[in-house]
Formats: structure tokens, C-alpha cells, sequence
């Protein structure tokens, strides 16, 4: 045999061999899932406490007893809303005392109890029992049962899940159960104690939140789904396109794929965390302004149909007054597509862009005109921007004046445009009687248990989990760290309905999954199903506009130039991007959510590597194409049987041959497709 032949036998070995083992993991992945969640048993449920819901009225802590420290279950309970983890005392003589101070704080206690470790938390058992009696608890026990002879009050706990299992995907799907990411099923197979015998075991409702679960549970290919991402993300890094990065996929409501790269900066001394909190920059818009309108709509309370000065009076004699919402929202109404507000209060500049003397390329020298900015605080420059710049508390008035003054060109068509978007924060109250971001809290982030969604974190988050953003050298001359970095939205006092919002990935997703679901998570209903589907439809195709009433939505025709999105997305798919690097989609066809999230401004927004290297759509490219084409097999594979199914009981020769060829053909195309996924 020639070396080339050898060779040759090598490399289909090696390919073979590849293929085999990337199936075993998938096949050992999803195995070790289910058999997690069949040993899964919820013993007791009173008041159907489980899964929780109302999150918006829970204050959760967490309790370990004997597991390891920062540990699967906790790591996962965390995913689903904030819980505060608290550390029981040793000694035992207080322990009435200690639990009524935390009931004082806290309404729900989850209690993590290591059964294979019982001595290592001996000395805790009377504020455990005390839980377990006096306090609205939660119990999971995990390991072989035997803490049932040793915790005398663990019949007496509200809810109460088991597992014989100890390892990460009974921590976690343990955790799911909780929220609902996942239903309990089990059974005991034989009797525990007098009080749960052989088939005990309740059955909770799942699939009301986002699950957490192996890529192949799904159909994906998990390392062809790691290898592309991983790869494609990793050639950003490579090239300095952003100092770090993190993208979440989520299927079928299972979050399957979350992985996080690189640094915070450049100088690599803080390592993203999935827990990260980032500027949302536009994707503010579908997250606060978006989320607000759909829901008013939805109860008669506001009308997409009618025009800015039906709910905003300030505008009635303006050029804008007959504008309509749904125009405004898909950018097709004329207006400008942005102001940079503050070019307007530096001394020699004019206070309109469209004015003689507006100077384009004015840098802040510290130069101001009157009542705009100070290098102090006082009683009216009190809006902060940096340390030593303080904005004029009526200077808002002037912002609300430019964009009620600026020029409009309807006959433009599609531009898309910051400006009405600035106007949510008073329409919103001005409906609702709410502050805008106390009712986004109350009314979304809040029961969505999406509570890093924020606006100005530096007032809740140490800057270590904050991703910074620009080193702005010619506005605030400052690094951007936990403040917003649009401009207009800083002199707002960092609050507007077009920038602004912060947040991780994790709680995006259940905002997306939750437009996904038709309006529902959490077994309640935010906005209703067909005002989201409305919304996500495309408002204009017919005058050649690809956009949703908010949402952006695919090119009417995919053009690889233009495209912010990846090729295989579907005509019914929807989302935004943001300029700080971030992007957030959603495909109702194929039940995805794709979220990519890094800093490509920092150190400077003159970075357009992911822009021009399409990181972004290339990324989500991968996953889309791999479930495609993995949907694609399945179908030809379900026709296949159905023809082999006739051709078995088919006997006239001429129709028997022709079933043959048709089974042929489509197994050449099976052929195809699978190579393509290889």
C-alpha cells in the first residue's frame, strides 16, 4: 500500500473516530441528564409551593448544609431570581433567635442539605430543624437518604425534593424544579420511612422558565456547537475586535450553550463572568420603551394608531404633533436620526445641528455656555455626569426642545432614529402614574426575576462585575464604567427609553424567552400573544421596510454586506443590536435565542472590528445552520420511513420502483445534508 493510500485510511479512521466519540458525548451527555431528572422525587408540595411564582414577592435565601462551597445548586437557583446565600452560625445556643432574624429579611429559605456529609454540619442541626419548623423553607436533599434519621423536623418542611444522586446535574436540575425550568416526575422505589413509601412522589409543573440542559437534548451537535462559536468568537479576540465576550443559546426554552472569553480590558485582570452586568446601549429600546408600549396596548391603554400629541402635549404644535406611534417605532416617520445634544452647550457652537455656526467637531475644553454644566454640585446643576461635570436640572427641557424643533423629511422613507424614543420616560408615567423604571421593575424585570435589568447599576453592583465601556476623551473625558454611554441618555440622568438600560445576559434571555413564549413567563401572562406578534411582524414590507414596530427583523432580501444577522435566520425572526458591542434574536421557526455581548468601545467606539469582520451574524451563523440543516435530516428521515412503510405494502412492481427511486434520491440527500452538519 502507497503512503498516500496509508494516509488516505488514516484520515477516514481519524474522521470516523471523531464523529463516533462527538456522538458517545452527546448520547453520555443526555443520559447522565435523565437519569438526573428521573432520580429527581418532590415528597412534599404544600399550597403547590412549587414551582415558585410571583418572584417579585419572594425574598430568597440560601442555606447550605454540608455542600461544597459556590456549588451547582446554588450557582443555578441564582440563574433564576436574586438570592441572598447566608452562613449558619456553629454553635447551636441561639439558634430561635438567629432564624427570626433572618424571617425578619427573608420570606422563603432554600435549604441545601449534603445527605453524604451529615457530620460536617452536626453541630448546625438545631438551626436547620428551626428552619425546617418555624420558616417557609425549601429542602433538597442530596445523596442516599440517610439525613431522615438524623434531622428530626425534615417531614415538617413545605416543599421537600430528593435525589440519591450527588453530582452537578442533580444540583442543578434540583434547582430547575424549584423554578419550573424543569417538572418533577419520580417516584420512590421504595419505602423511605413511615411517612413516604414506595411511589411517593409528586408531579410540579415545568417548563414555565428558562431550563438549563445539554446541547444534544435539543438537537444540537454539542462539540460541532462549541467548536463554531468558540472559534468565530475567539477570532474576535484574536484580532483586538473586544477584550472579551460571552454568547448564550437557548432552544426549546433550555439554555444550552453559555460560555464567556477573555478579559473585562485589555490589561486582563478580571476574566468575564457569566454574571456580568453590561450596557445595553439599543437594545434598551426592545427592553424598556418596547416591552411598556406592548403591554399598554394590549389593555387598552395606549394606541400604536395614534399620534405623538394624543400622548404627549408638549409636542401638539409641532411639526411632529401628527406623527403616529406605529410610524415612529418602525423609523419611518421623518425624523432625525440622532442629536448629540451636548455639542449644543459648549460656548462658540450654536444649539442646533441644523443651525448656522453648529460647530460638528467640538471637543468639551471645560468651555460652557450658561446654565448647561458645572465642575461642582449644587442646588441646580445636581445631574451628574462625571465627578466634575454636573448638568443644569432644566437643561431636559432643552433636549425636549431640540427634538420638537428639529427638521423632519418624511419623504425619506426608513431611517432609523433615536429621538421619539427619549420620550417614553414621561409618556409611560404620564399613562401609568409610575416612574418609568419603577414600572419596568414592578411590572417586568421584577416578576421576570431579571433583576440585574437596570439603569445606572454603579448604584446597586461593585464595578468589578460592571464591563466598562469607552474611554471617552472628548465629552466626559472619563472611563466609562457603570454609567450610561450614550451621550443623550447621560444628560438624563442615565435613564431613557432608547439608552441606558444594563444588565447580564441571563436576564435578557428571560425577557426574549418570554416574547418567545407569546407574551407568558412564569406561568403569567405580560403582554398578550398577539400584540407581540404584531409588533414582531414586518410593519412595511410592502414600501420595501424590513423593520418590526420596534424590533428589527432579517433584510427582505439577505444581502451579506448589509446584514446584521446570520443568513439561516427566518423571515418571522426578530431583535436589535446594540452599538456597545451588544446583539440579542430571536427565531419563533426554530425556537432559538441568541444573545452575543461584548465591549468592542472599550477602549475607544473607533474599533469597528466586530463590525467589519461580522462577527456577530458569523457567530449566530453557526448555530442557526446546525439545527437547519439538523431539522432538515430529520424531515428527510421521516419521509424515508413513511415511503419505506408503503413500499412494504405496496405489490404493483411499477409503483414498487418508482417508492425505491424516491427512497434512493432522498437518501442521497440525507447524505448531503449530513455532511454538511459533519
Amino acid at each position: 500500500m502507497s503512503f498516500k493510500k496509508i494516509l488516505f485510511s488514516c484520515f477516514i479512521i481519524l474522521m470516523i473516530s471523531k464523529i463516533f466519540f462527538a456522538q458517545s458525548t452527546d448520547n453520555e451527555s443526555i443520559k447522565n441528564y435523565q437519569v438526573a431528572a428521573e432520580n429527581l422525587i418532590l415528597l412534599k408540595n404544600e399550597a403547590e409551593l412549587i414551582p415558585l411564582r410571583r418572584l417579585d414577592t419572594l425574598k430568597i435565601a440560601f442555606i447550605s448544609f454540608g455542600l461544597k462551597p459556590n456549588s451547582e445548586l446554588e450557582n443555578v437557583l441564582k440563574k433564576y431570581t436574586q438570592v441572598e446565600t447566608l452562613e449558619v452560625p456553629d454553635a447551636n445556643a441561639n439558634a430561635a433567635n438567629w432564624v427570626a432574624q433572618q424571617q425578619s429579611k427573608y420570606n422563603l429559605f432554600i435549604l441545601g442539605i449534603n445527605d453524604l456529609e451529615t457530620d460536617t454540619y452536626a453541630s448546625q442541626l438545631s438551626y436547620l430543624n428551626t428552619l425546617l419548623e418555624k420558616g417557609s423553607s425549601i429542602a433538597i436533599v442530596l445523596g442516599d437518604n440517610q439525613a431522615f434519621s438524623i434531622i428530626s423536623n425534615l417531614s415538617k418542611v413545605k416543599g421537600l425534593i430528593i435525589t440519591s444522586l450527588y453530582n452537578e446535574w442533580s444540583e442543578s436540575l434540583a434547582a430547575q424544579v424549584v423554578f419550573g425550568g424543569i417538572g418533577a416526575t419520580g417516584r420512590l422505589q421504595k419505602d423511605l420511612n413511615p411517612d413516604f413509601k414506595m411511589g411517593a412522589g409528586l408531579t410540579s409543573e415545568g417548563g414555565i422558565r428558562l431550563g438549563y440542559a445539554p446541547p444534544a437534548l435539543v438537537g444540537f451537535d454539542e462539540e460541532k456547537l462549541r467548536s463554531g462559536i468558540n472559534n468565530m468568537v475567539q477570532l474576535g479576540l484574536d484580532s483586538m475586535a473586544y477584550p472579551g465576550a460571552q454568547v448564550l443559546v437557548a432552544k426549546d426554552g433550555k439554555v444550552v450553550y453559555h460560555e464567556t472569553f477573555g478579559y473585562h480590558t485589555y490589561n486582563k485582570e478580571l476574566p468575564v463572568q457569566k454574571h456580568d452586568i453590561y450596557d445595553f446601549a439599543s437594545i434598551t429600546k426592545i427592553s424598556t420603551s418596547l416591552p411598556s408600549v406592548m403591554r399598554l396596548y394590549g389593555e387598552g391603554k395606549f394606541d400604536i394608531n395614534k399620534t405623538l400629541s394624543d400622548y404627549y402635549p408638549l409636542f401638539k404644535h409641532s411639526n411632529k404633533a401628527d406623527f403616529t406611534f406605529k410610524r415612529m417605532l418602525t423609523h419611518t416617520s421623518g425624523l432625525m436620526a440622532w442629536i448629540p445634544f451636548w455639542r449644543g452647550t459648549m460656548k462658540g457652537s450654536a444649539k442646533y445641528p441644523w443651525r448656522k455656526r453648529w460647530n460638528a467637531t467640538a471637543n468639551n475644553i471645560g468651555n460652557y455656555k450658561h446654565h448647561t454644566f458645572a465642575i461642582d454640585s449644587s442646588k441646580h446643576y445636581n445631574v451628574k455626569i462625571t465627578d466634575e461635570m454636573w448638568l443644569h436640572d432644566r437643561y431636559k427641557k432643552q433636549i425636549l426642545k431640540s427634538i420638537k424643533k428639529s427638521p423632519i423629511k418624511p419623504e425619506q422613507g426608513y431611517v432609523y432614529s433615536d429621538l421619539h424614543f427619549y420620550l417614553y420616560p414621561d409618556i409611560i408615567p404620564y399613562i401609568t402614574g409610575q416612574e418609568f423604571e419603577t414600572y419596568l421593575k414592578s411590572t417586568f424585570y421584577k416578576p421576570l426575576g431579571a433583576y440585574t435589568l437596570t439603569f445606572n447599576p454603579w448604584r446597586y453592583y461593585n464595578k468589578n462585575r460592571i464591563i466598562p465601556t469607552e474611554r471617552d476623551t472628548f465629552f466626559r473625558r472619563a472611563l466609562l464604567h457603570g454609567t450610561v454611554h450614550d451621550e443623550g441618555a447621560a444628560m438624563l440622568s442615565g435613564i431613557s427609553g432608547h439608552a441606558g438600560l444594563f444588565g447580564s445576559p441571563g436576564d435578557l434571555a428571560k425577557l426574549m424567552q418570554m416574547y418567545l413564549n407569546g407574551g407568558i413567563y412564569g406561568g403569567e401572562q405580560f403582554i398578550k400573544e398577539d400584540i407581540i406578534k404584531e409588533f414582531t411582524a414586518c410593519a412595511y414590507c410592502d414600501e420595501g421596510i424590513h423593520r418590526g414596530i420596534g424590533f428589527d427583523k432579517p433584510l427582505i432580501q439577505y444581502d451579506e454586506r448589509r446584514s446584521s444577522v446570520a443568513k439561516d435566520v427566518s423571515p418571522e425572526s426578530f431583535g436589535h443590536s446594540g452599538y456597545t458591542g451588544t446583539f440579542t434574536w430571536v427565531d419563533p421557526k426554530y425556537n432559538i435565542i441568541y444573545i452575543f455581548f461584548c465591549n468592542r468601545v472599550h477602549p475607544t467606539r473607533d474599533n469597528r472590528k466586530l463590525l467589519d469582520m461580522s462577527i456577530r451574524p458569523r457567530t449566530q451563523q453557526k448555530s442557526q445552520q446546525i439545527i437547519g440543516l439538523q431539522q432538515q435530516a430529520e424531515k428527510i428521515v421521516a419521509h424515508i420511513n413513511e415511503l419505506r412503510k408503503a413500499l412494504a405494502i405496496e405489490n404493483d412492481a411499477s409503483a414498487r420502483f418508482s417508492l425505491t427511486e424516491k427512497i434512493a434520491g432522498l437518501e442521497a440527500e440525507l447524505e448531503q445534508v449530513k455532511s454538511k452538519i459533519e
